[in-house]
């Protein structure tokens, strides 16, 4: 564990309003003129917190993906049988369909 006192206090140039609102503009989102100030002022805090980071001695610590251990577990993709009259009763029910299959439009 890492006290604040260990690292850094190294501060960065802050943001300008002009960013601020050039950010909005990018993320599409209209911001008050309030909104521009407070966000102008917790940018830079995490600007400067960034940089804070960019600090510490990482040399020793291993790289990971993620925390918990958990991998992903999958199974075989693969069709269960069905009595055919099941299969007949699914697809009188459905609008489109081409042979034994349910058509749908792409999905990408």
């Amino acid at each position: 564990m890492i006290n604040k006192e260990q690292i850094p206090q190294k501060k960065v140039k802050g943001l300008s309003v002009e960013q601020v609102k050039h950010i909005a503009k990018l993320a599409r989102i209209e911001l008050t003129e309030q909104e521009k100030k407070k966000f102008t002022k917790e940018f830079s805090a995490i600007l400067d917190y960034i940089e804070r980071l960019k600090s510490c001695d990482t040399s020793k610590v291993e790289p990971m993906a993620q925390v918990t251990g958990l991998e992903n577990i999958t199974r075989q993709d693969q069709a269960k049988p069905q009595k055919p009259e099941v299969k007949c009763q699914i697809l009188e029910g459905v609008p489109k369909k081409k042979g034994d299959y349910i058509k749908v439009k792409a999905v990408l």
